[in-house]
C-alpha cells in the first residue's frame, strides 16, 4: 500500500514539474486541453501524493485501496503526468501524448492497459454514475476505502449528473466524494453565461449531499485541509461533495482568467514563457 506524506514544499515542487509536463505535452503535438489541466495540478497532486491510500501494483479491482475517476476526459494532460509522476508508468512516455499507437490517447480509455486509468472518459456527464458503481461495488466487497471522481463544472449541465446525484443520496452512498472543478469557465465561456449553474452549494445540499466549498483550489494547504474535512465528512450516510474553485490556466500569466486556453496549445514562443514561470524540480520527460 502506498501512503505517501510530502511537506507543502515538496507538494509544491510537484506541482511544477507537472504544470512544465502538461505544457509540454500539449505544445508537442499542438492538441490538447491546456486550461482546465492547470487549473486542476494541484488538486491532482494533492490526492496521489498525500491523501490517497494506492495499492503498489495497479489492478482495476482496485480491491483494498481508494479509487480516482476523471470524468472530465478532456484533462487528460495533467491526469497522465499525475500517474507517471506518481510511478504507474515511466516519466519519458509522457512524450507520446495523442500521438499514433500511443496509450496516452487525447481522452483516457481502457483498452491500451495504461496503468492507472479505470474507466474511458471525456464524454461528459458519465463520471459520477460510474463512481457511484464503483462506490457499491466497494461497500458489497466490505472494502471501506474510498472512491473519488473529479467533474467539470461545466458538465453540471448534463442531466445525467443530477440522476446519479438524486440516486447517491438515495442510496446513501457515504463513501463516495465527488470533487467539481469550479473554475466558471467552458469551452464556449463563461458558464454562467452559456447555462447558468445557479446556486450550486444550496443545490447539492438540496440533492442530499454533504457539501464542502474549497475557496482557494489552487492553493495547497486550501486543499489538502478541504479533501480532509471531506474524507472527515465520509461515513454519515450522504455522500459528499467538493467545490473545488480553481483558476483555469493557473500557474502561468498568459492563460490564466480566459477561457480561450480551455482547448488550445502554446506557440514555441508561449511554451518558453510559460516554462520560465514554472522552473524544472524532477526532471523533464526526454522529448
Amino acid at each position: 500500500m502506498v501512503m505517501t506524506r510530502h511537506s507543502i514544499h515538496n507538494l509544491e515542487a510537484i506541482v511544477k514539474q507537472v504544470r512544465r509536463d502538461i505544457l509540454r505535452m500539449v505544445h508537442g503535438c499542438q492538441s490538447g486541453h491546456p486550461g482546465g489541466s492547470l487549473g486542476c495540478t494541484e488538486l491532482l497532486v494533492c490526492l496521489y501524493f498525500e491523501l490517497m491510500q494506492r495499492n503498489d501494483q495497479f489492478d482495476l479491482n482496485g480491491l483494498g485501496e481508494d479509487l480516482f475517476f476523471l470524468s472530465n476526459g478532456h484533462i487528460s494532460p495533467v491526469f497522465y503526468s499525475v500517474l507517471a509522476r506518481a510511478g504507474y508508468f515511466p516519466i519519458d512516455e509522457l512524450a507520446t501524448f495523442r500521438k499514433l499507437n500511443s496509450r496516452l490517447q487525447g481522452h483516457p480509455t481502457t483498452h491500451e492497459g495504461l496503468p492507472g486509468i479505470r474507466v474511458a472518459s471525456g464524454s461528459l456527464g458519465q463520471g459520477l454514475s460510474v463512481a457511484i458503481g464503483a462506490a457499491q461495488a466497494k461497500k458489497l466487497n466490505r472494502d471501506n476505502r474510498m472512491v473519488y471522481v473529479l467533474m467539470g463544472d461545466g458538465e453540471l449541465q448534463e442531466g445525467q449528473v443530477w440522476e446519479a446525484a438524486m440516486y447517491a443520496a438515495h442510496n446513501e452512498m457515504d463513501n463516495l466524494i465527488a470533487i467539481v472543478d469550479y473554475n466558471g469557465a467552458q469551452i464556449d465561456g463563461a458558464t454562467n453565461d452559456v447555462l447558468s449553474l445557479g446556486d450550486l452549494p444550496r443545490k447539492w445540499m438540496a440533492f442530499g449531499w454533504k457539501v464542502i466549498e474549497v475557496m482557494r483550489g489552487n492553493d495547497i494547504g486550501s486543499v489538502i485541509s478541504g479533501l480532509r474535512k471531506a474524507q472527515a465528512s465520509t461515513g454519515t450516510k450522504m455522500p459528499v461533495m467538493v467545490l473545488l474553485h480553481t483558476e483555469m490556466g493557473n500557474g502561468v500569466d498568459f492563460m490564466m482568467g480566459s477561457h480561450k486556453w480551455h482547448g488550445i496549445a502554446p506557440s514555441d514562443e508561449q511554451l518558453a514563457v510559460a516554462l520560465n514561470q514554472n522552473a524544472e524540480t524532477l526532471g523533464d520527460y526526454i522529448a
